[in-house]
């Protein structure tokens, strides 16, 4: 993540209310940071989290076990899958 954060060449803009601006003031001076440094900060933690929902997923034993069985079965042949992919999708013109 240093990578992102020290190329500094695209500008990021916001408009807020003046009481939105207060608080996120109040909380980067309590970090003894300028307002963009503590936007920054928070933004790609919140940013890496999502995405971390998205790329990784935890399983306990348990249901480790059930996902490996399920990649494991013998395809199986789902005629309506099968119908439905066959058919041009509502994004093509």
């Amino acid at each position: 993540m240093k990578e992102i954060v020290n190329q500094k060449v695209a500008r990021i803009d916001i408009r807020t209310s003046q009481n939105a601006k207060a608080f996120l003031q109040e909380a980067a001076a309590i970090n003894h940071k300028s307002i963009t440094e503590f936007l920054l900060e928070h933004g790609l933690k919140a940013a890496e989290h999502v995405l971390a929902d998205k790329r990784i997923f935890m399983l306990n034993d348990e249901q480790w076990e059930l996902f490996c069985e399920a990649l494991d079965r013998p395809i199986q042949e789902k005629p309506n899958l099968n119908k439905l992919l066959s058919k041009p999708s509502v994004f093509e013109k």
